[in-house]
């Protein structure tokens, strides 16, 4: 090659790089420049009042190329980084000194972005916005006037006529969970304006209504703490603050260290933000109750942990909150930050333990999945094997003590938490402690947890080892050794009538028979039950369904994948047999039957005969409120088993919604190509206005079995409680049984868990079931539960 020919070549290549590096820069810079802003507050060598200096200069400098790139990435931090709130002001309060314009659109962008929060319901970002636009006015960013505006705005959505109340209240603690960060500057400047916004907030709190709290309360009494709704508990904290003239101690601000220059520079004025019109479609913040756990005697001395009406109560609960939802995907840094969270004389660990707790308990919902919680705790043990262990210890024996008062889904939660948290220490635990439990009726509260908590343990481990871990003490609370149960097999089978044919099915199955020549081995098998009576409902065949489906969970009984294999095989004799509800019901009777004793198993071949369409979810709903099922009634797993059905058809719903959805955007596209006369593919299957047709009627009778399904479910709640009401009365006793507890907060469990879908046929079951002529009790349960959004 030529040296001409080679320098050509030369030139190209470097032409290239000098492109790829001109397309990489600007990237490589917005990628430090996020970097920068994101880890700013972080621990480091220099002080952070050095480090925001630094950072200001840097940004200022990057201002005329990356302006918008450094705003959006500034208005991210405000909803995504909230436990650095006051860093943040600072850096814009900095800004804003050095360029104001800068400052002001950074003002109209987070408007901008606060606007469509509240327009799309995204209030918790809403919320952190509205927060960080209050402390600007401590950097000097903002005038105190404008801010105040802002909050009589919000106040003003009160005195609204017609709309739920739950609107007012997410307006209302907008403004007061703002209040501690900007109080002080609004009493020095504007107190005149602030107390009369008080006094408009004063004048809601004191008339709301409050027939919600029975459902969302963890306790059923007040001893030894209050259970407050969280408006009401934050503005006592508030008030407290009031009278303290504003003054707390807990926000870190370092702006405090600019004043001389902040107080220098150029404010600006709030835009008008007005709440944007209620609409029915509008859904808001469900009200929540104040968990409380510990108070000052239960903290080791040296400590002082503030009252529950002390805005340091509040300010570190809220602030621990938002370093979980900040780092609750990874357990490990989600545990270093809540143990590095800088606090002076305050039983840190006791906090997290209450605030982790209280985000479990949680209801109608826990924000994330009890997995997180489990696994988390964890993570804190190991960060501070010393004292997080024995916190957590003396968090567990204080749950139990008040464990007769707990709600039943809290019970469950803390029943799934104990469990895998034994499951990580090898099961130890001292036992010997709760030994009350073992002279104690199985339908009390302490003794279910704690059959409950050794069930869930096998789940973790195996029959023996749970045996072996617990005192021979606790042999009554300790569950039967798992083992199918096959009638057919048993001393005195020979006088059923469907003893012979089983043992034929047997030996077929073993012999790799095909479903039909199963089939033909139950055809003349008469129609009678297995006890040899005579079925008068011609519409199902219940010897047949004993003698196939109990033969063939025995012989699949080695492991979950055998019974699974087995299901699958034999899947279309299952689908023949179970062609009614009767038959759908009889077949779980005799799944129920054969594994009594294993209730996981029930649980997941239940959840696959439903996956499989075998069973339908009506005929689950209808089967545990048999009389079959009376004796395991509030059993955990049969509620496991009602809620898996549940989200079963919802998913189902969702599904067919979206194809629904899916389609007919596909087909609109394709229109407007048409119309467009652009050309439309064969492969890009439209689907046709026929096609979607038919989804939509097969959307339409899933939503119907739906609705059914809730139906069934709330029925037959009716007549059981009912029928014990009736007998109660009649017996001249007390309702209030451990029975009744269990039942009535059942119910409460459905609407709770539930709530989103149940309030879609809201109006159906007012009309249909919770009418005014059932019992008070039955019927408080579903005014409390309509509450929730009134």
């Amino acid at each position: 090659m030529s040296r001409r020919r080679r320098e050509s070549y030369s030139d190209d290549e470097d032409d290239e790089r000098s492109r790829k590096r001109r397309r990489t820069e600007p990237v490589d810079i917005e990628d430090r420049l996020e970097s920068l802003i994101t880890r700013v507050g972080e621990k480091s060598t220099s002080s952070l009042e050095s480090n925001l200096e630094g950072l200001a200069s840097v940004l200022e400098a990057d201002l005329p190329n990356y302006k918008v790139k450094i705003m959006r990435i500034l208005c991210g931090c405000v909803v995504d980084l909230p436990e650095k709130q006051t860093v943040y002001t600072t850096l814009v309060g900095l800004l804003n000194a050095k360029n104001y314009t800068c400052g002001g659109e950074f003002v109209e962008m987070l408007v901008r972005n606060l606007k469509e929060s509240l327009k799309s319901g995204e209030w918790e970002n809403a919320r952190m916005m509205v927060r960080f636009l209050a402390d600007l006015v401590n950097c000097h960013v903002l005038v105190a006037a404008s801010v105040l505006q802002m909050f009589d705005n919000f106040v003003e959505v009160t005195l609204e006529d017609n709309i739920p109340q739950v609107r007012s209240d997410v307006y209302v603690y907008m403004v007061l969970s703002s209040l501690p960060w900007v109080g002080r500057e609004l009493f020095e400047k504007k107190e005149t304006e602030l107390n009369k916004l008080l006094d408009t907030v004063d004048a809601y709190i004191s008339k709301r209504q409050k027939i919600h709290v029975p459902a969302l309360r963890v306790w059923s009494v007040d001893e030894p703490h209050p259970q407050e709704e969280y408006l009401d508990c934050l503005w006592a904290q508030i008030r407290n603050l009031r009278s303290n003239k504003w003054l707390e101690k807990q926000i870190n601000r370092p702006y405090m260290a600019f004043d001389s220059v902040l107080c220098d520079a150029l404010q600006h004025t709030l835009p008008q933000i007005i709440p944007p019109s209620h609409n029915d479609e509008m859904v808001y913040p469900i009200p929540r109750i104040v968990f409380r756990l510990f108070d000052y005697t239960d903290v080791p001395e040296g400590t002082v942990l503030p009252g529950s009406h002390a805005i340091e109560r509040y300010l570190i609960e809220e602030q621990i909150d938002r370093i979980i939802h900040t780092n609750y995907k990874e357990r490990k840094d989600c545990a270093a930050a809540l143990l590095s969270y800088p606090v002076k004389n305050l039983p840190l660990n006791y906090m997290i333990v209450e605030v982790m707790f209280a985000q479990l308990f949680q209801l109608p919902c826990a924000p994330y999945i009890e997995l997180f919680y489990g696994s988390t705790l964890i993570e804190l043990c190991k960060l501070q094997p010393s004292s997080m262990p024995q916190v957590l210890a003396q968090a567990s024996e204080m749950l139990f003590e008040r464990i007769d008062h707990m709600h039943t889904i809290c019970i469950e939660r803390l029943v799934h938490w104990f469990a895998y948290h034994l499951s990580n220490f090898h099961f130890r635990w001292s036992w010997e402690d709760w030994s009350e439990v073992t002279s104690m009726d199985i339908g009390m509260p302490k003794a279910m947890f704690v059959r409950e908590v050794l069930l869930k343990c096998m789940r973790f481990s195996y029959h023996q080892n749970i045996v072996d871990s617990v005192p021979a003490t606790f042999t009554t609370l300790l569950p039967e050794k798992p083992a199918s149960e096959y009638k057919y097999d048993k001393e005195g089978a020979g006088s059923l009538p469907g003893t012979m044919a089983a043992h034929q099915l047997m030996s077929a199955i073993k012999a790799k028979c095909t479903p039909d020549e199963a089939a033909q081995l139950l055809r003349e098998l008469p129609n009678k039950f297995p006890n040899g009576e005579d079925n008068d409902n011609s519409t199902y065949h219940p010897l047949k369904i004993d003698v196939f489906v109990s033969t063939l969970l025995f012989l699949g009984s080695k492991s979950f994948s055998h019974s699974f294999a087995a299901l699958a095989k034999f899947y279309p004799n299952l689908k023949s047999l179970a062609e009614t509800e009767e038959a759908q019901i009889y077949m779980l009777k005799v799944v129920y039957s054969t594994w009594r004793t294993h209730q996981q198993m029930m649980v997941v071949l239940v959840d696959k005969m439903l996956r499989t369409e075998v069973v339908q979810c009506q005929a689950v709903a209808n089967w545990i409120f048999s009389e079959s099922m009376q004796k395991d009634f509030t059993s955990f797993f049969v509620w496991e088993i009602l809620h898996g059905t549940i989200k079963k058809m919802t998913k189902q719903v969702n599904q067919l919604q979206s194809e629904v959805d899916d389609a007919r955007d596909r087909l609109d596209a394709a229109k407007r190509k048409e119309a467009d006369g652009m050309e439309i593919f064969s492969d890009d299957e439209v689907p046709t206005e026929e096609m979607i047709e038919r989804m939509e009627e097969r959307l339409e009778t899933a939503t119907s079995q739906q609705k059914n399904l809730f139906l069934i479910i709330f029925q037959r709640f009716i007549m059981v409680l009912t029928e014990h009401l009736a007998k109660c009365e009649s017996a001249g006793i007390d309702y209030n049984t451990p029975w009744y507890k269990w039942v009535i907060e059942r119910l409460q469990h459905i609407f709770l868990q539930h709530h989103e879908l149940v309030f879609k046929y809201i109006n159906t079951l007012e009309s249909l079931l919770f009418t005014s002529d059932i019992d008070i009790h039955i019927l408080e349960v579903f005014q409390q539960f309509c509450a929730l959004r009134s």
